[in-house]
């Protein structure tokens, strides 16, 4: 009859340690606050703590951080959710849905949500109290996911992702604390990152460096450095094997990442600080995995690793020279505009025109001269800027300074846009440089590269292409390959206009793109990068380029088109046509983040593939083309190309510049040529 009691006597003590540790680290991660004051991490921590006494011990914490860390305008709204939060995890305790991780996480932001949107329209800043809002959504679902398994370990497998994520946390409260301007706290992110990265490789190593630096911007004021510092970081850290060049590799990924912004001493001083004690760690920590010899599998992907690295670094080469490394800078817009275009509103009209402007134009030029360092300066005109003889000429002077005062604002803003445009442009290409230069360095350690073998799929391709009538050269460029892993690469591209820009134009884009895919990139991320970097030319150039993109995977017996702007593609199998069609507009014309349509089909043998530029149909008008397609019934796909080439030529007349690509999936056992 003693055993109950008993049991209970010993249980007591730990209850209370749990009860605690949750107290004290909800206060703690009040203190980890976004810039619109939120504190995500300790709402999170709430909704993994679970019902009953628990959860109540995570929001007495909670309250008790709001005191101490939040003034009353933000602990209002905080405590609120973290009551909702924790009412709701008790009062639904039996709910069998409610107990899964993904459903606790997504109540938690619907109740913060729905709170927060409560103030958010009663303030006179709706929009920017918006960004903060969905920011701190974002980091209290990701914090309710990853606290649970360190809270609730019954009911979730335990992970070292979760210590780290509330390590970072933790350190994130107290991040602006600093010494001779540096904050150990972000020395020790530092370590954190390294030791993932070099303990589970470079995979990891960059997935949590992006996660770990993405967090600390979205709750300090970096703006963005952080992401792409501890990214490369990470992924730098975790290829190399000895301890000493990962950490080597980690400061000059930092250093790389943080040259553009400028921002570089501070950053790299806590780095260094960071590898430091990073060096000095015992190293059963990191379990012996840098230790054994790789067996040759090992060894093999390493080296086909290195290939695709270096593939990928020249691509990103190309992609840098793409936009022109000698370029010079574009020149300001000339001030005169100002005064003419005011003078075009109101001197045109005025009885002194003819005065001003012809007879004594010399005194009038002179006298706008004078003004205009006064008015660069300023930023606004005013009557003592101008020689007492046009003052006290001008009979319309307050008319004259209003409408040179408007032009004023717009020629300020023209200028800041184009300015801002060029170091984004700068800033890109650098960008691109340096993370050209880390892979090929990252490659470097890894070996002489080896070919890889991959499948070889049958399949055949026709080609047509056919200038504009009065051109001499076609403006539409096409290309066809197989990649290392055998799937084939079909790619269409119509550049604006036509002759010999166009396809340079076209051509520049079908050679970046084959870069890409040929180093093993994603098809979509690919042309997301690429459209990136069109978009910063064409601000330049004023060009851009449609993009039809189709990738037939034998293994899975499937085609997907990918269209930036491009004219609709068919499939054929016997009697039966299907269109694919796109809304998205042509690369270079939106910037990030900007996505190609993508459609997936099968792709059956004895089916074709047609992709066609927009010269040879009309996108509104092609039903002809449909039905050419239905009653053919060959199967030399270079014959099918030039049946609708001559047919399009007899409709179309040859108003635009022309190319069909199509590709045919032989039946099994059929002729192959």
């Amino acid at each position: 009859m003693t055993l109950g009691p008993l049991t209970l006597e010993r249980e007591r003590p730990g209850r209370l340690l749990s009860w605690g540790i949750r107290f004290f680290l909800s206060a703690a991660l009040t203190a980890s606050q976004t810039p619109s004051c939120h504190a995500p991490f300790a709402l999170g921590f709430l909704a993994a703590s679970g019902p009953g006494a628990d959860g109540i011990a995570a929001l007495a914490g909670a309250a008790a951080g709001a005191l101490l860390f939040l003034d009353f305008a933000h602990a209002l709204p905080f405590l609120a959710v973290g009551i909702l939060i924790v009412t709701a995890t008790s009062a639904l305790r039996g709910v069998w849905f409610l107990a899964r991780p993904k459903t606790a996480a997504l109540t938690a932001v619907a109740l913060f949500l729905m709170v927060e949107t409560l103030y958010i329209l009663q303030s006179l800043t709706p929009l920017e109290q918006l960004k903060g809002c969905v920011s701190a959504a974002g980091l209290l679902g990701a914090s309710a996911w990853l606290f649970r398994p360190l809270l609730r370990p019954e009911e979730t497998r335990l992970t070292p992702d979760s210590f780290l994520y509330l390590a970072a946390a933790l350190l994130l409260a107290v991040s602006d604390i600093t010494l001779l301007d540096l904050s150990p706290a972000r020395a020790m992110l530092c370590l954190l990152l390294a030791w993932t990265a070099f303990d589970r490789g470079p995979a990891q190593g960059a997935a949590v460096g992006l996660g770990l630096g993405l967090t600390a911007d979205l709750c300090g004021s970096t703006k963005g450095l952080l992401t792409a510092a501890f990214g490369l970081a990470g992924l730098a850290g975790g290829t190399r094997r000895y301890r000493w060049s990962a950490a080597l590799a980690f400061l000059t990924a930092i250093l790389a990442a943080a040259l553009p912004s400028g921002s570089v001493l501070p950053l790299l001083v806590e780095a260094a600080a960071g590898m430091a004690v990073f060096l000095l760690l015992p190293s059963r920590l990191f379990g012996g995995k840098r230790v054994k010899q790789p067996d040759p599998q090992e060894q093999e992907t390493g080296l086909r690793w290195k290939e695709q690295l270096n593939r990928a670094a020249g691509a990103l080469r190309d992609l840098y020279d793409s936009m022109g490394r000698s370029a010079p800078p574009p020149t300001d817009e000339n001030p005169a505009i100002i005064f003419d275009r005011s003078a075009e509103k109101v001197c045109r009209g005025c009885a002194l025109c003819e005065l001003c402007w012809q007879r004594d134009y010399s005194s009038t030029f002179n006298a706008l001269n004078d003004a205009t360092p006064f008015l660069l300066e300023r930023g606004r005109a005013m009557p003592k800027d101008f020689p007492a003889y046009f003052a006290n000429r001008c009979i319309h002077l307050p008319e004259f300074l209003t409408e040179v005062n408007g032009e004023l604002s717009a020629f300020l803003l023209r200028r800041q846009y184009r300015r801002q445009l060029e170091e984004t442009r700068k800033s890109a290409r650098g960008q691109y440089a340096q993370l050209s230069e880390l892979l090929t360095a990252t490659a470097a350690g890894l070996g002489a590269a080896v070919p890889a073998s991959g499948t070889d799929g049958r399949c055949q391709v026709g080609v047509v292409l056919r200038p504009k009538e009065g051109e001499a050269v076609c403006g539409d460029t096409v290309t066809s390959f197989q990649t290392e892993q055998g799937r084939w690469c079909l790619l269409l591209a119509d550049g604006m206009g036509s002759g010999e820009p166009a396809r340079k134009e076209s051509a520049l884009t079908c050679r970046l793109l084959r870069q890409f895919l040929e180093a093993g990139i994603a098809p979509e991320a690919a042309l997301k990068t690429l459209n990136s970097a069109m978009a910063l030319r064409g601000a330049e150039t004023g060009s851009f380029t449609t993009i039809d993109l189709c990738v037939f995977d034998s293994e899975a017996e499937e085609a997907a088109f990918y269209k930036f702007g491009a004219a609709p593609s068919y499939l054929k199998k016997g009697g039966i046509v299907r269109r694919i069609t796109g809304k998205s507009l042509p690369a270079g014309l939106r910037g990030a983040p900007a996505s190609p349509d993508v459609t997936k089909v099968p792709l059956d043998p004895g089916s074709f593939a047609v992709m066609i530029s927009d010269g040879v149909a009309d996108p509104v008008e092609d039903e002809w083309l449909q039905d050419l397609l239905a009653g053919w019934d060959g199967d030399d796909p270079q014959e099918l190309a030039s049946v609708i080439m001559a047919e399009s030529i007899r409709r179309e007349r040859l108003r635009d510049d022309c190319g069909i690509q199509v590709l045919y999936r032989p039946v099994l056992g059929e002729r192959f040529i």
